[in-house]
């Protein structure tokens, strides 16, 4: 009757139950997927499900048990489903007892008091002294070193560290939460401190601040018609997504059962009690198995009547027995030797790489001095050339300057030497070689206008006949002549063939008849008395007069023909060169009179001065007045503005304050505001300093620059912010310049617009400055500011 009636139930609960796919979501009969590894995956333990839902479904008549959501959570275990399997086999051999009730409640009675001790509680936990709070569902059941085990895998400390307090006392370790007083589904608050807090410290692996959401919340439960529950419910936050595996629903109640796979943590397997990190399973079985071979062989010996040679026969020895150790031993010990040669290998290649950067490193500090060295070398021939081969004003200035040098010497070597009457006529001795040089100097400086003349001259006509040019919008260089420029072109030629004294009778007599017709066309006395310096010439070259003897005659016709070529209406071209232009009414406002020589002269002719105001003395009577007294030479200043100008324009193209300065107002910024020596290490060697920018980042002006020399300038252009890499003294001193070239240089209009508003005011607050004399030997000038007259 039993067998009937677990035919009857199991017919039944086939009929009630469908199966349940996360797939397609439709019902079915056959069994769900096998899936290895996970429970329910058999025969067996989808019998029990079923089995479970008998028992479930018996269970729903009896008041005292709980309600359906607790019974399918404990139901779900396997030690439940195992337990209520007894009983229903139990329950199948008794058949119609009458007892049955009876029975079935005593059996049921240990497993309530077991479903007691798996009931869980909200335990939380405050970590000591970080104020951490923990909070997890435990059975209450289990014992505090079971809950301590739980917190140590979940802090990642040892157990044996752990030290968990109730109401200020330490808990022991047998006991349970239910011997504390801890209730089901009720909650406890409980302190956990470290043992060893410096070594072990008590973090949580989460911080608080990173959970979006509590590890245990309380679910308010329907069990019956208008009865509610509160059920409290931890929260697992697994590593990775659980896949929705399926599951069973009754036909009848529409209540869906999941598999337990989804309900439990991942099954671990088992341990089997073998270590698998043996030898055997990382090396490979070797069987021995017997093999016949296809022929016959056989092996001679030495016998009675048979003698086998043994010359080629080796005595072979067996070697010491190697350990596993020893083996191990010497592989480390090639290891460490091989390592030492690779460390030794990588050494040499960075010390090899620092030797190439330091070799790299010296030969760029050697090519720097033996450039500046040379650059030094080549300015001293330079001038030495200057004073040997003058060709020019500077070139002159360069000789009265060495002269005026040598007599300041021998002047001071006889007032310290002699006295009286010897001392004067050492004195006179000197003023006459003194003036003999200055005649030799005199010769020279003629010489060189001579030769200067025709250049300049051949510098002028080739301006006049230079065709007009300009860049297209593709970059290309396009050039225009017309009648002028064509015009002009012509007389350049013809001037040069009539400069030519050593051509034939028969060349120079049609070069003038070329010139005759060309100065006919335009009637008046000048090109009169040109045809008849050509007809005298060719009557004397006609009579056969020397070529020597007409010299004088020649450079007659040739100065009164670049006279000729000189008046804009023979020449239009011309006039866009002439200083003295052709129209009276634009000399009016442009002729100023020069003080020492009492000439008006056009403003070309003159300096400006620091107030935009023109000096008082020509360009003429200003080189006479340096010959004479001060005997400067201003290359030094020069070279300085030509180098500053060219890093400037490297650094920035549209720089413009450079380009305003002249070598006046470079030989004051020198010697009166820096005084001609640098700012660093007081170099005095004028072919050695240069200008540059006192901080980078703004453009170079008298008020932003640095006097130093050419070995400071590459330690000081590496400067990023000259506040922090020089002392507070010497940025007060070299600002202190910058006041002085404010106050001197903001009397131009033109740079006084570059000020800015911050700078233009202070100079309010600074002192006036007075007259600077500057002095060379005995012979000194009175260098007066505009502004302090």
């Amino acid at each position: 009757m039993s067998e009937q009636t677990e035919d009857k139930d199991v017919k039944e609960m086939e009929e009630e139950t469908t199966e349940i796919y996360p797939q397609t979501g439709e019902s079915t009969a056959e069994q769900p997927p096998e899936d290895d590894g996970e429970p329910g995956s058999d025969g067996e333990e989808v019998h029990a499900d079923r089995t479970t839902t008998d028992v479930l479904e018996a269970e729903e008549a009896e008041p005292d048990l709980h309600n359906d959501a607790e019974q399918l959570v404990e139901l779900q275990k396997p030690e439940t489903v195992g337990k209520l399997t007894d009983v229903l086999e139990t329950v199948e051999e008794a058949g119609t007892q009458a007892d049955l009730p009876d029975d079935v409640e005593q059996l049921r009675e240990p497993q309530r008091k077991e479903n007691v001790g798996n009931s869980t509680a909200t335990v939380k936990v405050v970590l000591v002294p970080e104020g951490h709070v923990m909070t997890v569902a435990f059975a209450i059941g289990l014992s505090i070193q079971e809950l301590k085990c739980h917190l140590a895998s979940e802090l990642r400390v040892p157990a044996d560290v752990l030290q968990i307090s109730l109401d200020g006392r330490v808990v022991e370790e047998q006991k349970s939460l239910m011997e504390l007083g801890v209730r089901p589904h009720g909650s406890t608050r409980m302190e956990m401190s470290s043992t060893d807090p410096t070594t072990q410290p008590l973090r949580p692996v989460r911080p608080p601040e990173h959970d979006t959401m509590p590890d245990v919340i309380t679910v308010r439960v329907q069990t019956d018609e208008g009865v509610f529950q509160e059920v409290v419910v931890e929260i697992e936050r697994p590593r990775q997504q659980k896949a929705f595996l399926g599951g069973y629903r009754h036909r009848l109640t529409g209540v869906e059962y999941h598999h337990a796979a989804l309900q439990t943590l991942p099954k671990r397997r088992p341990d089997r009690g073998v270590v698998v990190f043996s030898r055997e399973t990382q090396t490979v079985k070797v069987k021995s198995q017997a093999q016949q071979c296809p022929f016959n062989v056989y092996t001679q010996m030495t016998g009675i009547g048979c003698y086998v040679s043994c010359m080629n026969d080796k005595l072979v020895a067996p070697s010491n027995y190697i350990t596993a150790d020893e083996y191990h031993d010497r592989r480390l010990k090639a290891v460490i030797r091989l390592q030492s040669f690779v460390r030794r290998w990588l050494a040499q290649q960075e010390v090899n790489r620092l030797r190439r950067e330091r070799e790299r490193r010296i030969a760029w500090l050697e090519l720097q001095e033996r450039r500046r060295r040379e650059e030094k070398e080549e300015q001293l021939r330079d001038r030495r050339q200057r004073m040997m081969n003058p060709r020019r004003r500077e070139d002159i200035n360069l000789l009265y300057q060495a002269l005026e040098k040598w007599r300041c010497e021998e002047e001071q070597r006889i007032n310290s030497t002699l006295r009286g009457a010897e001392r004067k006529a050492a004195l006179c001795s000197l003023l006459e070689q003194e003036t003999q040089q200055i005649a030799t100097i005199g010769r020279h400086q003629i010489a060189i206008q001579n030769d200067n003349y025709d250049k300049t001259v051949r510098n002028f006509l080739d301006k006049c006949a230079a065709p007009h040019q300009w860049r297209a919008a593709d970059g290309r260089l396009i050039e225009m002549d017309n009648p002028h420029t064509i015009r002009a072109r012509e007389l350049r030629d013809l001037y040069s063939n009539i400069n030519l004294f050593t051509v034939s009778r028969e060349a120079r007599r049609d070069a003038l008849t070329t010139l005759k017709h060309t100065v006919q066309e335009h009637e008046c006395q000048l090109t009169r008395d040109i045809v008849d310096l050509i007809d005298r010439e060719v009557d004397l070259m006609t009579c056969g007069v020397k070529a020597a003897n007409l010299e004088g005659l020649r450079k007659r016709i040739s100065t009164l023909f670049l006279q000729y070529i000189k008046i804009p209406a023979f020449n239009p071209e011309v006039a866009k060169l002439l200083k003295v232009p052709q129209n009276p009414s634009q000399l009016r406002n442009n002729m100023f009179l020069c003080r020492s020589c009492y000439r008006y002269l056009p403003s070309g002719d003159f300096s400006p001065s620091a107030n935009t105001r023109l000096s008082g003395r020509c360009h003429e009577c200003t080189s006479l007045d340096n010959i004479a007294r001060t005997r400067n030479d201003y290359s030094y200043y020069k070279n300085i503005l030509k180098r500053l100008r060219t890093d400037e324009q490297q650094l920035n193209k549209e720089a413009k304050i450079p380009f305003l300065l002249q070598v006046e107002d470079m030989r004051y910024l020198v010697e009166v505001v820096w005084t001609s020596r640098s700012a660093l290490q007081a170099s005095k060697d004028l072919f050695n300093l240069v200008f540059v920018r006192w901080e980078r980042q703004r453009d170079w002006s008298p008020w932003n620059c640095i006097l130093l020399s050419k070995e400071e300038i590459s330690a000081h252009v590496q400067v990023e912010d000259v506040h922090k890499a020089y002392e507070a003294t010497f940025i007060r001193r070299i600002e202190h310049k910058h006041t002085l070239a404010r106050r001197h240089f903001s009397q131009i209009s033109v740079m006084a617009e570059y000020l800015d508003s911050q700078s233009s005011a202070s100079l309010g607050n600074q002192l006036v400055s007075k007259p600077i004399t500057m002095a060379t030997g005995k012979h000194a000038t009175n260098t007066t500011p505009a502004s302090a007259h």
